[in-house]
C-alpha cells in the first residue's frame, strides 16, 4: 500500500472543518429534498423525485427532471425559503463561498423582467450570505440550447450586473449539437464587463469542447471538463494556463460520464497538474452535498489531505469571491492541513 493510500485510509482531520468554496452548483438543484417534497404537497404539484440508486437513462430526462422542480420554487416564498436553506447547508459543511449557478429568466412571471428577478436573486443570497457567514457570487447561466441572439442579450444583462454580485458567465445543457463556439459573442460580452468565464464544457462531449472553451471562450474555469483527461496536450494546456475544472464526481457517474467511481479522472487530472475543485453539481437530483464529495473524493478516489485542500484552496482561489476572504482562506486552509 502506498504512503497516500495509507494516509487515506487513517487521516482524522475533519473535512467539514476544511474551508471550502462551491463553484459547481445550480441555484435550483441545492433544495433539500423533503423541502421540494413538501412545497410540491402544498401546492398539489406531483414532482418525480429522482432514483438515486440508478443512473439516469440520458440527460434529456435529467433536464426535464430539472424543470419540474420550476413548478414550485417560482413561486417567491419558495425560491427564498430555497436560498436561505441552500446557504445554511452550505456553511454547515465547512463553504465559506458559493458561486450559485442562477437562471433569473426562470423567475420573469414572479417578478416582473429578467432585470428585476436577477435583483432579487442577489439581495436574498446577499440576505442568507450575511446570515449564515457565506460569501455568495452569482453565475449567470447561459443555456446553450437557446439561440445565439438570446445568448448575446442575457449575456449583456449579467455584464450590467458585474460587481454588484454577479462574477461570473456559465454556459450549460447539452453540449453535444450546440458548440461553444457560437457563443463567442456572448463571453466576449462577458469578459468586457470583468466575468470570469465559466462554460460547462468536456462532459457530455469529448476534449475538443475543452479546447474551444479555452482557445474561444478564454474559460477561466470549465465546469466538468473531465474528459481532458484523454488529450495530453490539453492537460499541459490547462496546467500551464492555471485553469481550473469544477469536478462533480457523483454527478458524473449518474450521467454516465464514467462507468464507476474507481475510474473517474480526478486524481489523474491533479497529478498532471490540473487545478481542480470538488462540487456537487445538482445535490438534490444526484444525492451527495458538497462535503459528500470531499468524502467520497478521500475514501474512494484515493486523494491524500494535500490534495483535498489543494482542491479546497483553488475553489477559493478560482472563484469570484473577495480579495479578503481569499486571503482569509488560504491561512485557514493551511491551519486544517497543518493540523
Amino acid at each position: 500500500m502506498t504512503d497516500t493510500a495509507t494516509e487515506t485510509r487513517t487521516s482524522t482531520r475533519d473535512l467539514a472543518l476544511l474551508p471550502k468554496g462551491h463553484l459547481h452548483l445550480h441555484m435550483e438543484a441545492a433544495i433539500r429534498a423533503e423541502t421540494l417534497k413538501e412545497m410540491g404537497a402544498t401546492a398539489g404539484i406531483e414532482i418525480p423525485m429522482p432514483d438515486l440508486s440508478t443512473t439516469y437513462s440520458d440527460f434529456s430526462v435529467f433536464s426535464q427532471t430539472y424543470r419540474s422542480m420550476l413548478a414550485v420554487l417560482t413561486t417567491p416564498s419558495n425560491l427564498f425559503r430555497l436560498i436561505d436553506e441552500a446557504v445554511e447547508d452550505a456553511a454547515r459543511e465547512g463553504v465559506v463561498y458559493v458561486e450559485f449557478g442562477a437562471s433569473p429568466h426562470f423567475y420573469i412571471d414572479a417578478f416582473g423582467s429578467v432585470e428585476d428577478a436577477l435583483q432579487m436573486l442577489i439581495d436574498k443570497c446577499a440576505e442568507a450570505g450575511s446570515k449564515y457567514g457565506v460569501e455568495i457570487g452569482l453565475m449567470i447561466t447561459v443555456d446553450r440550447t437557446e439561440s445565439v441572439e438570446t445568448a448575446d442579450a442575457y449575456a449583456a444583462v449579467a455584464a450590467a450586473f458585474a460587481g454588484r454580485g454577479v462574477v461570473s458567465l456559465g454556459l450549460a445543457n447539452d453540449e453535444r449539437g450546440y458548440p461553444a463556439e457560437n457563443f463567442e459573442e456572448a463571453f466576449a460580452i462577458g469578459r468586457a464587463a470583468g466575468l470570469l468565464s465559466t462554460p460547462h464544457a468536456g462532459e457530455l462531449a469529448g476534449p475538443g469542447q475543452v479546447w474551444k472553451a479555452v482557445e474561444v471562450l478564454h474559460a477561466d474555469r470549465i465546469l466538468h471538463g473531465v474528459t481532458s483527461v484523454q488529450d495530453p496536450e490539453l492537460l499541459e494546456r490547462l496546467a500551464a494556463d492555471g485553469i481550473c475544472l469544477d469536478v462533480c464526481p457523483t454527478s458524473n457517474l449518474l450521467l454516465s460520464v464514467v462507468d464507476d467511481l474507481d475510474s473517474h479522472p480526478l486524481r489523474v487530472l491533479l497529478e498532471a497538474g490540473v487545478r481542480c475543485s470538488i462540487n456537487a453539481d445538482d445535490p438534490v437530483l444526484f444525492g451527495p452535498n458538497i462535503l459528500a464529495e470531499y468524502e467520497l473524493s478521500r475514501t474512494v478516489l484515493g486523494l491524500s489531505d494535500e490534495q483535498l485542500a489543494a482542491c479546497a484552496w483553488s475553489s477559493i482561489e478560482c472563484g469570484g469571491g473577495s480579495a479578503e476572504l481569499k486571503a482569509r482562506s488560504k491561512v485557514a486552509i493551511d491551519a486544517w492541513l497543518a493540523s
